[in-house]
């Protein structure tokens, strides 16, 4: 898939899960859970044990679901996700070298960011999506005010997103959003918290399709 349909299918899609567990040996049925819930696009973070190996599973496993890396805040980690086969990498900073060894591969950035200057440098860097990072410290009158001078970029929010802010959220614009540990604890252990990822996931995904925001 070429970088530009991986971008357009993110920005359609408007939910991206994110996977950081404490213990990789349930990384995969969670990816399971979450895909049989309907989540499309998975982030993977590189604090996650093993979380190249779980990247490079996952896209063998589901070729139509979107898998990329998350947490990416150096280009030693951004080379790894690379090297796995994320088609995405997200960061929670903003860094001119991994947007770098992102364009040479090829691949979309969504790059962390809040203020002005960070997001208009991520910008000039080559960011294809702008992460508004902590976006519930941030809130969302203060996206609002940044949607003035930057009324071209598009924005994920993330951080303290669930089910009781998220319409707010779209309706003040956002482009998208990405879900932690509201969907997916670090502390997944068990068959319960499996279920009720896949049941959580229903949820995201009826609720994003109710307001046109995700594809069939």
């Amino acid at each position: 898939m070429k970088k530009e349909e991986i971008v357009q299918q993110l920005l359609e899609e408007k939910l991206i899960s994110i996977v950081r567990l404490k213990n990789g040996q349930y990384t995969s049925k969670v990816i399971d859970a979450l895909v049989q819930g309907g989540i499309k696009v998975l982030e993977i973070t590189s604090n996650t044990p093993g979380f190249e190996m779980e990247i490079a599973d996952a896209r063998k496993k589901y070729p139509n679901i979107l898998i990329g890396a998350g947490t990416i805040t150096n280009t030693e980690l951004a080379l790894k996700a690379i090297k796995a086969g994320a088609q995405f990498l997200i960061t929670p900073n903003t860094n001119k070298e991994v947007t770098d060894k992102a364009i040479k591969a090829n691949i979309p950035v969504a790059m962390g960011a809040f203020t002005p200057t960070e997001i208009a440098n991520a910008v000039v860097y080559g960011a294809d999506i702008i992460k508004l990072f902590p976006s519930g410290q941030l809130g969302i009158s203060y996206f609002k005010s940044l949607k003035g001078p930057f009324s071209e970029t598009k924005f994920f929010a993330v951080g303290g997103i669930g089910m009781d802010n998220l319409e707010e959220w779209f309706k003040a614009g956002i482009d998208g959003v990405g879900i932690a540990s509201t969907l997916v604890k670090k502390e997944t252990s068990k068959q319960e918290d499996l279920g009720e990822i896949v049941s959580k996931a229903q949820q995201f995904v009826a609720f994003t399709k109710k307001y046109g925001r995700i594809t069939d």
